[in-house]
């Protein structure tokens, strides 16, 4: 039978660090429910004494989430354990994090304490913070770089304070696998009351190395892995759960670990926290990225759809993403072109596939890369299956340093009635947004925008993300498009079809309790 491995989430502490991934009360709250559905073990919810902010989310996350420990970071200082017991009050599985820094250059520069003074100080924090919980979790601060005697003397002596969670940070990502594998096993034969704790890594990836580092680490004893959704986190980050997750999962020869992540749910967990951080995933990422199970090669898209396990050595949907993609080019023939508009549900007779094909050809000559925004729109032109409730038919702007921005907008609504107005703006897609408005005259609040370049070379594509809110409610829309002002309009529209859906569907059910 498999060792078990648990699963140490930090994306709602450590993941939050990063620089703009700030997030709310309810987005931490809906993170952790889906962390709670993920499998996660431990979720850190939060540094309790840090902001009102981060006490009232550790909180709510206490209160709400019943199947996984609950975990409070703290300094090891009395006020700080007892505000995360406080906040931790509620949870059915609180445990609380604390410790001090060991490597000489922390306690030289930042500490400024002796080795005695500090392993004091952790034994007493330990102390106090088993009068309020029963799992205490003992962090050893930048252990990789530390002195490996004196780190083993102060996990034996935190340990019989009554610590049952040992925590060996690589703090700043500086170890190699050789290195922090072998730290870790040092400490399994130097430290004689370790059988009465679990032992668990942290790795940052500052040389791309927090990963290989983990498994390093549960090779040579480490029972718990300290991670965050997307490896966001200070720097450059901290482990990528997914990736370490899959790595023991697609890797059980050289791993004979187990976890009890439910992998389905990887890719969904990985949008949700970058939609709600901000911080995009990269295309080439491992497992979650964009590209992770796209093909663009002829080759390759002939070989994958032949079968699969030519290219791929994970199946897509066991991390939650349904199929591979193929990526489609000038490059790409009939039959991946067919293949992908089966994936969005397209089901086109031959004359139909014929007339698309033919446009497909002639659109994959002016882009590198088709989109499956570009797919709808030329199946909404052979065939009625794509409803949408307003549709840009054109886009115009007028800019520059000497002239005020002015844009003019197309649109047709689902009646097939075709609608144009113009106005000006602090910019050309400021401009836009606003002759759309005229048009559609749906009252929202632009809250998010971001454009991303998704290929390489003066004519890059631009795929822009928004983010509309109207009272408590949130609509994303995207476009991709080799103009960005056409894109940032295609996005718009997209987030506004979502929202006269959503209040379309709401009126009608209205209109059904009141009438039955």
């Amino acid at each position: 039978m498999a060792t078990r491995i648990y699963i140490f989430d930090t994306t709602l502490r450590d993941g939050e660090q990063s620089p703009g991934a700030s997030l709310n009360v309810a987005e931490k709250l809906e993170i952790a429910k889906q962390l709670e559905r993920l499998g996660v073990d431990v979720i850190e919810a939060g540094f309790p004494i840090s902001s009102p902010g981060d006490f009232q989310a550790v909180q709510e996350i206490s209160r709400t989430v019943r199947g996984c420990t609950i975990c409070g970071l703290t300094r090891a200082v009395e006020k700080d354990i007892d505000v995360a017991a406080e906040a931790l009050r509620e949870a059915a599985h609180p445990r609380i994090h604390t410790g001090l820094g060991v490597s000489d250059i922390h306690l030289k520069y930042k500490l400024r304490m002796s080795r005695e003074a500090a392993m004091e100080r952790g034994v007493q924090a330990v102390r106090h913070a088993r009068r309020y919980v029963a799992e205490v979790e003992y962090f050893l601060e930048d252990s990789g770089r530390a002195d490996r005697d004196y780190l083993c003397q102060v996990i034996e002596a935190v340990i019989n304070a009554g610590a049952s969670v040992i925590n060996i940070p690589d703090t700043t990502g500086y170890s190699t696998p050789e290195e922090y594998g072998g730290l870790i096993r040092y400490v399994m034969e130097h430290v004689p009351n370790i059988d009465k704790a679990i032992v668990s890594v942290h790795c940052h990836d500052d040389l791309g190395l927090a990963v290989a580092n983990s498994l390093a680490g549960i090779q040579n004893g480490a029972r718990q892995i300290e991670c965050t959704i997307n490896g966001i986190g200070e720097r450059a980050g901290n482990t990528s759960l997914e990736e370490v997750v899959m790595a023991i999962k697609v890797r059980a020869d050289r791993y004979p670990f187990e976890t009890g992540i439910v992998t389905q749910e990887l890719y969904k967990t990985s949008r949700m926290v970058s939609t709600a951080t901000g911080i995009l995933v990269q295309p080439n990422k491992a497992i979650v990225g964009a590209n992770a199970f796209a093909h663009s090669s002829g080759i390759h898209q002939d070989g994958v759809l032949k079968e699969r396990t030519t290219y791929e050595i994970i199946n897509p949907s066991d991390v939650g993403i349904q199929e591979s993609k193929i990526i489609l080019t000038a490059r790409s023939g009939r039959h991946a072109l067919q293949h992908r508009l089966r994936e969005l549900g397209y089901e086109c007779n031959e004359e139909q596939i014929d007339r698309i094909y033919a446009r497909f050809l002639e659109l994959a000559d002016r882009k590198k890369q088709i989109y499956d925004e570009d797919l709808e729109i030329l199946v909404a032109n052979e065939t009625s299956m794509l409803h949408r409730t307003y549709e840009l038919l054109h886009v115009q702007v007028s800019c520059g340093d000497k002239l005020i921005p002015t844009a003019t907008v197309s649109i047709r609504n689902e009646a097939g009635d075709v609608f144009t107005d113009s106005c000006h703006g602090t910019g050309p897609v400021d401009a836009v947004y606003r002759a759309i408005n005229r048009i559609v005259n749906e009252p929202n609040e632009l809250i998010e925008f971001s454009v991303q370049a998704v290929t390489q070379g003066i004519d890059a594509l631009a795929d822009v993300t928004i983010r509309i809110r109207r009272d408590n409610d949130i609509y994303t829309g995207r476009g991709a498009d080799s103009d960005i002002v056409v894109a940032s309009a295609k996005a718009y529209m997209h987030a506004l079809n979502k929202l006269v859906d959503r209040t379309s569907h709401a009126s009608r059910k209205e209109s059904v309790l009141q009438h039955p």
